[in-house]
C-alpha cells in the first residue's frame, strides 16, 4: 500500500468514528496521522515497528494498525466499524462538502441510509428542516448526490490502470498462455473509464477458468462480461488469431473512428494501419475532432520528449510535500531543463498562502538555488488567487517581480456561469497575468465546476496575450482537450502544467500530454516547448 492509501484508511476510520460518536482524542489522533502519513516522504510499507513508533503522533496502537495493513491488506478496526455502518451511509461520506456531523443528522434524523432514499428525502424538502441545514445546502446535497450517483461505475485513467494491471495480474495466473491486450477506452487512455476492455485470442482461452478472473462470469459467442473484486465492469473480447490485429483495430474505437474505415482481416494491427494509411497509430489521437487527418500525418502532435520545463508546482512554502530544492533537483534528474515555482498566493490561507515577506524569502532561495544548480534554472511564479472581483491577490507593483503569474479561482466556487465568466475575464485582462490556471475548476467525478463560454474566454486570452493552462493532474484535466483545436485556431498558446505537490506529482505531466495529443495539440502551439532563455523573452513580452 502506498503512505496515501494507508494515510485514506485513517481518514476513513475518523469518519466512521465520528458517525458512531466515538472518543473525540482518537479521532484527532486518526486525523493527525491522516494528514501526516500523506506527506511523509518514506514509505510505511518498508517501515518496522520501532521506525513507526518514533514518528511524531504515532503511538504503539497507531504503529499496530499500519503493522496489521501492511500484512494483512486491512485493519480489523476499520472493518468492524464499517460493518456497524450501512454501506449506503459510508457511500454518503463520500458527498463533496458534507462532513461526518451533518451525514450523521442525515442517518439518524431522517433514516436514511442510501443515496436514494436521501435524494427522496431532500426533495420532499425535509433536508433543510434538520439544524444546520437550509434551502441553499439542501439544493447543494440534491446537487452532490446526483452527481455521485452517475459517477458510480465509473473511473478516473490512473485508478482504471490500478484495476487493469490487477486484472492482468490473475490473467498471468489461469490464462499463461492465452495473449491479452488493452482495448477499448482504456488503450485510448480516456479520461474517465466505465468498464475495462480487454482482447484475447479465442483459441487459447481457456473459458473453464472464467469464473477464476472475474465475477458473475457470462461469455456469449465472442464476448465475455464480468465484474472484478470492487464490481467494476470487466468486457473480454474474442479473436481468432487471423483476425485479431483488425479486432483490436474496431474495439479500440471509438466507434466514430472506426466507422469511416473499410477495415480488412489482419493478424497483427500493424497491417491494419498500413492498408488503411495510418502513419499515426497512437490510440490516444482516435478520440481528436479531425483524428482522420491526424492519423494520415506525421507525428508533429506534442510529446513528452519535447516538454522543456515545468510550470505550476508547489513546495513546502504552501502546501507542498517537498522542498523548493528537492522539487527542483527532481525536475533536473527528470530531464528538464527549467522549473517554474508557484505557490499559492496569500488569500489561499488554507494552503499556506505566502505573505509578501515569505515570497521574498523564496524569491533570495530562488536566487541562491540558480547560482548553485548550473545548466538549470528555477523561475519564479505564483498561483495568484482570483479574487471575487477578479481582481488578482497581491498588489500589480508586488506581482510584477515574479516572471510569471498563474491566475486560478480557488475560492467561491459555486458562482453561476455569468459571475465565473466576468470574474475570469476580469483577471485575464489584469497585465500581470500569464497563464490562466484550471479553466472551470472541475474535478472529474467529484464536481462538475462552473459554467464558462469557451469561445470568449479563448478570444479574449488571445487578445491580451494569456496562454490557458491544461492542467495535467488527473483530477482536473482542465482545460479540457476538446477545447484545444479551437485555442490553436486563434493562436492561443496552451501550458500542460503538472501543479505537482511533491516529487510524484512531477510525472502528471503524462497525463496532461496524452490529453493534449488527444486534443491534436502541435508542439508549437505548446508554452512548454520553449527553452529555458525563449520561456524567460516569452514572459518579459507577453
Amino acid at each position: 500500500m502506498t503512505n496515501k492509501q494507508i494515510a485514506s484508511l485513517f481518514n476513513e476510520l475518523a469518519d466512521l468514528m465520528e458517525l458512531q460518536g466515538e472518543n473525540p482524542f482518537k479521532i484527532r489522533s486518526y486525523r493527525s496521522v491522516y494528514r501526516k502519513f500523506r506527506q511523509l516522504a518514506e514509505p510505511l510499507s518498508e517501515m518496522s515497528f520501532p521506525e513507526l513508533q518514533g514518528l511524531q503522533g504515532v503511538g504503539d496502537a497507531i504503529a499496530n494498525k499500519v503493522i496489521e495493513l501492511n500484512e494483512n491488506g486491512e485493519m480489523s478496526t476499520l472493518e468492524r466499524y464499517r460493518s456497524q455502518t450501512p454501506e449506503g451511509v459510508r457511500d454518503m461520506l463520500k458527498l463533496k462538502g458534507f462532513g461526518p456531523k451533518k451525514i450523521k443528522l442525515l442517518w439518524k434524523e431522517l433514516e436514511v441510509e442510501s443515496l436514494g432514499e436521501l435524494l427522496h428525502a431532500a426533495t420532499e424538502n425535509r433536508v433543510k428542516a434538520l439544524k444546520g441545514f437550509s434551502d441553499k445546502s439542501q439544493a447543494d446535497l440534491v446537487a452532490a448526490v446526483q452527481f455521485r450517483m452517475k459517477s458510480k461505475g465509473q473511473l478516473l485513467y490512473p485508478a482504471a490502470v490500478e484495476a487493469a494491471e490487477a486484472f492482468e495480474n490473475i490473467w498471468a495466473e489461469y490464462q499463461p498462455t492465452c495473449l491479452l491486450e488493452r482495448t477499448g477506452d482504456l488503450r485510448r487512455q480516456c479520461q474517465i473509464i466505465r468498464s475495462l476492455e480487454f482482447i484475447c485470442i479465442a483459441e487459447t482461452f481457456d473459458e473453464s477458468q472464467g469464473l477464476a478472473l472475474m465475477q458473475n462470469f457470462t461469455q456469449e459467442e465472442m464476448r465475455c462480461t464480468g465484474q472484478n473484486e470492487s464490481g467494476f465492469d470487466i468486457v473480454l473480447h474474442l479473436a481468432t488469431q487471423s483476425e485479431f490485429g483488425s479486432r483490436l483495430f474496431e474495439t479500440t474505437g471509438p466507434d466514430k473512428f472506426v466507422a469511416e474505415f473499410n477495415v480488412q482481416t489482419a493478424a497483427q494491427e500493424v497491417d491494419v494501419l498500413e492498408k488503411l494509411d495510418i502513419r499515426l497509430g497512437d490510440p490516444v489521437v482516435r478520440d481528436a475532432p479531425n483524428a482522420h487527418q491526424l492519423v494520415k500525418e506525421d507525428d508533429h502532435l506534442i510529446k513528452r520528449s519535447e516538454i522543456k520545463g515545468l510550470l505550476h508546482n508547489h513546495s513546502t512554502y504552501s502546501d507542498g510535500v517537498h522542498s523548493l530544492k528537492e522539487m527542483a533537483l527532481a525536475a533536473r534528474e527528470k530531464g528538464f531543463e527549467y522549473f517554474g515555482i508557484t505557490d499559492h498566493s496569500q488569500a489561499a490561507a488554507y494552503a499556506g498562502g505566502l505573505k509578501p515577506d515569505r515570497v521574498k524569502a523564496q524569491w533570495e532561495e530562488i536566487d541562491h538555488l540558480n547560482d548553485e544548480l548550473e545548466g538549470f534554472t528555477i523561475f519564479k511564479g505564483i498561483e495568484a488567487d482570483i479574487l471575487s472581483d477578479g481582481r488578482l491577490d497581491y498588489s500589480l507593483e508586488f506581482l510584477e517581480g515574479f516572471d510569471f503569474v498563474i491566475a486560478s479561482v480557488h475560492s467561491n466556487l459555486k458562482m453561476n456561469g455569468e459571475l465565473a465568466m466576468k470574474r475570469l475575464l476580469t483577471a485575464i485582462e489584469q497585465p500581470a497575468t500569464t497563464i490562466l490556471g484550471h479553466m472551470t475548476g472541475r474535478l472529474l467525478l467529484s464536481r462538475k465546476g462552473y459554467e464558462v463560454d469557451h469561445k470568449t474566454i479563448i478570444d479574449t486570452c488571445k487578445e491580451h496575450q494569456v496562454a490557458i493552462e491544461l492542467n495535467a493532474n488527473p483530477h482536473r484535466l482542465d482545460m479540457d482537450w476538446t477545447w484545444i483545436e479551437y485555442a490553436q485556431s486563434q493562436g492561443v498558446k496552451i501550458a500542460i502544467n503538472p501543479d505537482a505537490h511533491s516529487v510524484s506529482g512531477i510525472d502528471d505531466i503524462d497525463f496532461g500530454i496524452t490529453a493534449a495529443r488527444k486534443g491534436g495539440l502541435l508542439s508549437t502551439n505548446c508554452l512548454n516547448v520553449l527553452t529555458s532563455d525563449e520561456f524567460r523573452d516569452y514572459v518579459k513580452t507577453c
